[in-house]
């Protein structure tokens, strides 16, 4: 589980040991890796990759330094530890379902060999030292340290090495060739927090020192060394290094929740994930103990735990770090761990008066505190300022804290950018807030609401625009009734000197016409309606008369009373339109209704009915169409046609 390096990147971590140079930090990134978990993540800075097992799902997923996936291993039954080879060449995983360890050539990415390691022992950890493969396996007080001589002929598995303690759980294992002949085993499930340093020299385990440490074990690193061990844990809320030649406690690293993974840089910076939300899950410890630890956060969920789900990357100079659970995973690439992530704030009020002074406050605060007088830029971005207008230079007070005072000239949004630009030991750092400036309620009218106008007549429509600052431009948008016809704009320009835009349009049907104004820096958008109706064309025909005559002041049709007389109407066509149909007869001095009745439109708006009965001779009678809106569709407004005079004689 020991991070490889490549030979510069060590010694250029040797030669520059903890220096931050002073570069700007690149942005960090993130993106989404389908996995269920990472039971261990490995760097090959050799070929720029990194391999991370997933047990749930039996595979180990390649991606390169970004966290795009490159390929998949799968077949791998609950694959659990890795390690990569001295040359970086060989990859072994534990595979824990399958009682065997595999080997896999990290440039093909493909099996070399596979070393069964007995039924039922299920390992789950491996380590490379001294030429050997040194694996923990079985389950509770049944565990065991075994190892693979890879020097033999056939290479050949031996078990049952755990000399001088028995393990209640399967050892996790810690190895590395600048400390030979030096084996570490913690027992990371038991309260009591065993910890065995093993000489391994002659291939055989011998106890060196042993302690207990009273607490679980999450995960563990060596440092760079291979002398000490930084463990998660025991107890919670911190890590504790020790040195492996007597266990004597070197230094604690606190955190402000529990610990749950570690990994040590080539230069020895150590970095953590914690538990909490919110409130900084990335930890990154200097090697000087004086300096507080960097932390900032990368998830709004719980960190993972249970796995080794955070490493270096092979030069140091990146964190790879997984968050998530259950196949909706992030690989997150820290470009600039070791410096001070700050936190900004921007408070401005919410609402404010336009020309008039307000107080924007804000802090900027991180684990290695920036001193009064740090320099912060402030931009206003506004509807006089589109791109952005400086407001200078601040400067934090004692605390990080800071405010400054504004007059808005311009209401609607107004947004306040405060931006610390960093250093050599903080990243920089950008916060906002809005302020809703208030602007004045302009006049915006548009005649002709409520009146209703004959099919296809063209109409003009003036919409008024009062006093407004910079913007003089009015939209007049027509929204027909019916879903087939949509909203349109149908003029937009400058209003006149008189403040008037005027469009004539023809009416076919109601319509909803819109005047808008978009506002401007000193009066706020208006929006005024006029909703106009639209009759339709109706006409009546009566076909079966023997002659026409005008009388009783108007003209009458005469039908034998053997006739029926046959109305043919006409009118505007829409789907499913109907027309009403009213008969009536004049009886007693007035005209009184004998029947009506709403008769389907074909498709080109036409209805044929016919009247059939037996009339009385000599009775005065009058028949009219008309459409009504609502009785089958509502596009136009309620149209009577004209009354068709008729009677019969023998």
């Amino acid at each position: 589980m020991r991070l490889r390096t490549l030979p510069i990147a060590a010694a250029l971590a040797a030669l520059f040991g903890s220096v931050v140079l002073a570069v700007p930090a690149s942005a960090d990134s993130s993106r989404s890796i389908a996995l269920f978990g990472a039971d261990d993540t490995v760097v090959d800075g050799v070929h720029q990759q990194v391999f991370i097992s997933d047990a749930y799902n039996n595979q180990i997923v390649v991606t390169d330094l970004t966290g795009k996936v490159v390929t998949t291993l799968t077949g791998l039954p609950q694959v659990a530890d890795l390690e990569l080879s001295p040359d970086s060449g060989t990859l072994y995983a534990a595979v824990y379902g399958a009682d065997k360890i595999v080997a896999i050539d990290t440039g093909q990415l493909t099996r070399t060999a596979e070393y069964p390691t007995g039924d039922g022992t299920t390992p789950s950890g491996v380590v490379y030292a001294d030429g050997e493969l040194w694996f923990g396996y079985g389950d509770q007080w049944d565990s065991g340290l075994g190892k693979v001589d890879l020097a033999a002929g056939t290479p050949t598995v031996t078990l049952g090495l755990a000399v001088g303690h028995d393990f209640a759980s399967p050892p996790m294992l810690y190895a590395d060739p600048d400390n030979p002949g030096t084996l570490l085993a913690l027992d990371g499930n038991i309260s009591s927090g065993p910890i065995v340093v093993y000489d391994i020299s002659s291939g055989t385990p011998v106890v060196k020192v042993s302690a207990e440490k009273d607490g679980f074990y999450h995960d563990a690193a060596l440092t760079p060394d291979g002398k000490n061990v930084v463990v998660v844990g025991p107890g919670s809320r911190a890590l504790t290094e020790y040195r492996l030649s007597d266990l004597s406690e070197v230094r604690t690293y606190p955190t402000a929740s529990d610990a749950r993974t570690v990994s040590v840089a080539p230069d020895g910076t150590v970095a953590a994930t914690v538990g909490a939300t919110d409130s900084g899950d990335i930890y990154v410890f200097s090697n000087d103990p004086a300096r507080p630890a960097s932390v900032r956060s990368l998830s709004h969920s719980w960190m993972p735990g249970g796995g080794h789900s955070t490493t270096w990357s092979a030069d140091g100079s990146q964190l790879f770090v997984l968050t998530g659970y259950s196949d909706s995973m992030q690989f997150h690439v820290v470009d600039a761990p070791r410096m001070y992530a700050p936190t900004l704030t921007v408070d401005a009020p919410s609402k404010a008066t336009r020309a008039a002074s307000l107080t924007v406050k804000g802090k900027l605060t991180a684990n290695l505190a920036l001193p009064a007088g740090t320099p912060i830029q402030v931009t206003r971005t506004d509807l006089e300022s589109p791109n952005g207008k400086s407001l200078g230079t601040k400067s934090l007070g004692t605390g990080g804290v800071y405010s400054f005072t504004d007059t808005p000239p311009a209401g609607g949004t107004v947004k306040y950018t405060v931006t610390y630009a960093g250093d050599t030991t903080h990243t920089a750092a950008t916060a906002t807030d809005t302020v809703d400036v208030s602007r004045a309620t302009p006049t915006l009218t548009l005649d002709n609401n409520g009146k209703a106008y004959d099919y296809a007549q063209s109409v003009t429509f003036t919409a008024h625009l009062g006093t407004t600052y910079k913007n003089r431009t009015v939209e007049i948008w027509a929204n027909p009734y019916g879903a087939d016809k949509p909203n349109t704009l149908v003029k937009s320009g400058t209003v006149n000197s008189s403040g008037n835009l005027s469009v004539t349009l023809p009416l076919t049907r109601k319509t909803e016409l819109t005047a808008k104004f978009t506002g401007d820096a000193r009066y706020a958008p208006k929006t005024t309606t006029s909703t106009v109706g639209a009759r339709v064309k109706v006409s009546t025909a009566l076909g079966g008369s023997y002659k026409t005559q005008y009388t009783w002041s108007h003209t009458y049709y005469y039908f034998r009373q053997s006739k029926d007389p046959v109305v043919t109407t006409t009118m505007t066509p829409y789907q499913g339109r109907r027309q009403l149909l009213q008969v009536q007869a004049y009886s007693g001095g007035i005209w009184q209704t004998t029947g009506k009745e709403y008769f389907k439109l074909d498709s080109a708006g036409r209805s044929v009915v016919t009247l059939t009965g037996t009339p009385p001779t000599g009775q005065r009678f009058r028949v009219r169409d008309s459409y009504v809106s609502g009785s089958g569709d509502s596009v136009n407004t309620t149209t009577y046609g004209a009354w068709k005079y008729f009677t019969f004689t023998r």
